[in-house]
């Protein structure tokens, strides 16, 4: 075995712990929080069980009947309150725990009173990890698992899915730098690491960096390939479609993307293979474009608009304001641009969780996390500018998309929040009309963390790479301590998996 192959072998090794950690990071703080979190778990559980039996929604559903009791018996008031309570200091047990002759009414009051008021609004939202979390869901089902245990197992599908994003992290990153073993290792590492608290819910973010993640690394393979094979095309255009049929936010990026793959297309078909590299292109296009078509068609006949976001957005009572006034909006001010991207970037790294009403966040964690990413962004780019820069054209096309994913998620945000007039939502709001929801540009999330460690190798440049692993190993420190600290009252809480 040479040195080359035996280094890859390590690698490949280190890699595999990696994702064994970044699992066991998902289980532990999965395990920790109770049901139902505040980004709309029960709402997401409830689409996935309707999967589960096979009822694709026409339209905004009541809950479905095989979730219902889940609905009511298993979850804590503690995310938007404080704990129900017998007396001073005495909290009341989880009603699972309770004698059913004890609780019936409550739950029959409890389950009318979902049939009136509940609608699914995520019942328009693309298939594809409800589809993926009902089949789980039936999974558990046979494995005779029911009540707090299958519902956590629903929520230990993210187990799985982040220690795949981990190893695509790694592979992204091996493919846009091959030379350079710090970004190779430090992308997977920081996923390993990441304290984004979506990670710890039933909900479609999970998906969604995984997703367009593929779609990334296979747009770069069609970049960089002198002749486009049906196989690569074909691959490409299914992983834009599922990064569609993921999330609507992902929208943003797939644009981007497209901004790339539209200019190389000139040059596939300038080349000396430009007859096979036509196939692929027809190939790549229809891949893409037949499931998008499928899932478009099918809002439009049950949900009225293409998307599917005109019925969500009357459920929440949202109204379009006059563009007139979009550019009095607060965004357009210093401390409003301010608060829109702090919030954005601090979501983005650690979710946006309550608990007892109260952001679990503290202001200097995420003080560091818009200063690191606002830094080793700027040194990407300083070192971008260089003449010559100290990267490839097929590296500078990496970080060009990067850039342009995080450019076009952040314009979408601020889109949203300068189109619409709140009216009396909780968030966005009209005192806050800022949407700073950062867990929803997760699918950029490979991207921006391969430009993220490239921009913390530049700052290391001068610096051999046994202080570069220090420094990331110290950044993951932090970054595993601060969780920790933010959410250890969730630990004790009565109601999650280790007090069942």
């Amino acid at each position: 075995m040479d040195s080359g192959q035996a280094t890859g072998n390590r690698e490949r090794l280190v890699v595999l712990i990696l994702c064994l950690l970044g699992a066991i990071h998902v289980f532990v703080f999965s395990a920790a929080f109770p049901f139902f979190s505040v980004v709309d778990e029960q709402v997401h559980l409830d689409l996935a069980v309707h999967y589960a039996s096979g009822d694709l929604p026409r339209t905004l559903t009541p809950p479905s009947a095989e979730a219902l009791p889940f609905l009511v018996l298993f979850g804590t008031p503690e995310f938007l309150g404080p704990p129900a309570t017998n007396a001073p200091g005495e909290f009341l047990p989880p009603r699972w725990k309770l004698p059913l002759a004890e609780i019936r009414n409550d739950l029959l009051a409890e389950e009318e009173s979902y049939r009136e008021r509940f609608q699914n609004h995520e019942a328009t939202s693309p298939p594809l990890y409800y589809g993926l979390a009902g089949a789980w869901w039936r999974l558990g089902r046979l494995l005779d698992l029911d009540g707090i245990a299958l519902l956590y197992w629903e929520r230990f599908l993210n187990i799985p899915l982040v220690a795949a994003l981990v190893w695509l992290g790694w592979r992204a990153a091996r493919n846009t730098f091959p030379e350079n073993g710090f970004i190779r290792l430090a992308v997977p590492a920081l996923i390993a690491g990441l304290p984004q608290n979506s990670f710890y819910a039933i909900n479609n973010d999970v998906l969604a960096p995984l997703t367009f993640g593929a779609a990334f690394l296979l747009v770069m393979k069609v970049w960089d390939a002198p002749e486009l094979s049906p196989r690569l095309a074909a691959a490409a255009g299914l992983a834009l479609a599922a990064a569609f049929l993921t999330k609507t936010s992902n929208l943003p990026l797939l644009a981007a993307a497209g901004v790339l793959l539209a200019i190389k297309v000139p040059r596939l078909l300038g080349s000396a293979e430009s007859r096979s590299s036509a196939l692929g292109l027809w190939l790549l296009f229809f891949t893409a474009a037949l499931p998008m078509a499928a899932w478009m068609a099918w809002c439009k006949i049950n949900f009225g608009d293409f998307t599917g976001s005109a019925l969500k957005i009357s459920f929440l009572g949202w109204t379009h304001r006059p563009v007139a006034d979009w550019l009095q909006h607060p965004l357009f001010t210093a401390s409003g641009a301010g608060y829109f991207l702090r919030h954005n970037l601090a979501g983005f790294w650690q979710g946006e969780q309550m608990w007892h009403r109260a952001p679990l966040a503290l202001p200097a964690v995420d003080s560091v996390y818009v200063i690191l990413t606002l830094g080793t962004l700027a040194f990407t780019v300083a070192a971008w500018l260089r003449r010559p820069p100290p990267f490839t054209a097929s590296q500078q096309a990496a970080l060009a998309l990067g850039f342009l994913c995080v450019a076009a998620a952040l314009a979408f945000f601020a889109l949203l929040s300068v189109k619409y007039d709140f009216q009396d939502c909780f968030y966005p709001s009209r005192v806050l009309p800022y949407f700073v929801s950062g867990r929803l540009m997760l699918g950029l999330l490979i991207p921006f963390l391969i430009l993220f460690a490239c921009g913390l190798d530049r700052l290391l440049v001068h610096f051999q790479n046994s202080t570069k692993f220090v420094v990331l190993f110290a950044l993951l420190a932090f970054m595993v301590a601060s969780e920790i600290t933010i959410d250890a009252p969730v630990f004790a809480n009565g109601y999650n998996w280790f007090h069942q």
